[in-house]
């Protein structure tokens, strides 16, 4: 996630640094950039990337958003925002790509709390659009204005989450589908298979066009309306995750990094597998490149 999070700085023109102190992956910084923005179109922008190994390492004078991409620890989180707050400018803003945790829980303890926001992707980064700007309780709304403005000078889409709760808003919308979507295969009303191609093949494929909110002026808010009376009764409104994917937990088929979730995965078709989803989002891209924000020179801001 932070070497697709580079290529999005880079493409948009940022002087980029990533920090990693294992020394193998950071030898592998610069490849894995380099194929993000290839397949871009935008691989003259791998100059703006550099490479350290520890914090000492920075000019902390020139930072002006420091983007984290750690593992998802609470503490580690925390103690690493409490030594950023102490190096960084007090203009520099501090964001978390944490996806699972409060921001305004990270930023707990922080003197500076005003300048802490989440900055949210979606893998692969480089390629997914979206980005949320979340506010914790104490975010100032003049610095996450401001990250909003620098991720559209960046190419990307950004939406401004304005209060802290679990999931954000993206997450919040996929995990209310993923809750109806495997209560449907508990009941065994439909597969795995057809509950994908449900989706992907029929709503989900109108949503590339306009989302749930526009679709609806598309079709008639009285219809809507109607069939949602219809049918919220018996949606599902478990509190729990449903049967078939905690058991799968429970035995360990977690998906790909275990060969096994609902489908059987071997390496070759693994490989198969992520370039075909890549090669569709980047068809997707193309589709959409119309209504993207141009990528400005973010680093001129």
């Amino acid at each position: 996630m932070g070497a697709d999070v580079a290529v999005v700085l880079c493409r948009g023109g940022c002087k980029t640094t990533v920090i990693e102190s294992n020394s193998d992956r950071a030898a592998k910084v610069s490849e894995l950039a380099l194929n993000g923005l290839n397949q871009l179109n935008a691989a003259q922008h791998l100059e703006k990337l550099s490479v350290a190994s520890s914090l000492d390492d920075i000019d902390w004078t020139s930072v002006d958003v420091v983007i984290e991409c750690i593992p998802e620890r609470l503490d580690i989180k925390q103690a690493l925002f409490k030594e950023l707050e102490q190096r960084a400018r007090k203009d520099t803003l501090l964001a978390s790509n944490s996806s699972s945790f409060p921001i305004t829980a990270i930023a707990e303890g922080l003197q500076t709390r005003d300048r802490m926001l989440g900055l949210h992707f979606f893998m692969p980064a480089h390629l997914t659009p979206l980005v949320e700007v979340v506010c914790g309780e104490a975010s100032s709304k003049e610095c996450a204005e401001n990250l909003y403005a620098f991720m559209r000078q960046c190419g990307m889409v950004p939406v401004l989450v304005k209060k802290d709760l679990p999931g954000f808003l993206a997450n919040r919308l996929q995990h209310a589908l993923a809750r109806e979507a495997f209560a449907l295969i508990d009941a065994g009303i439909a597969s795995p298979e057809d509950v994908d191609a449900a989706v992907r093949f029929g709503f989900g494929f109108r949503f590339l066009a306009a989302g749930p909110v526009l679709q609806r002026d598309h079709a008639g808010l009285e219809v809507h309306c109607a069939a949602g009376a219809t049918m919220y009764p018996s949606l599902a409104a478990n509190k729990e995750p449903s049967q078939c994917l905690a058991q799968k937990v429970a035995e360990g088929k977690f998906g790909m990094k275990t060969g096994e979730g609902f489908f059987k995965w071997t390496p070759e078709s693994i490989a198969q597998e992520k370039q075909r989803y890549q090669k569709t989002l980047l068809a997707g891209l193309e589709i959409l490149k119309s209504e993207l924000p141009p990528v400005g020179d973010a680093a001129d801001q």
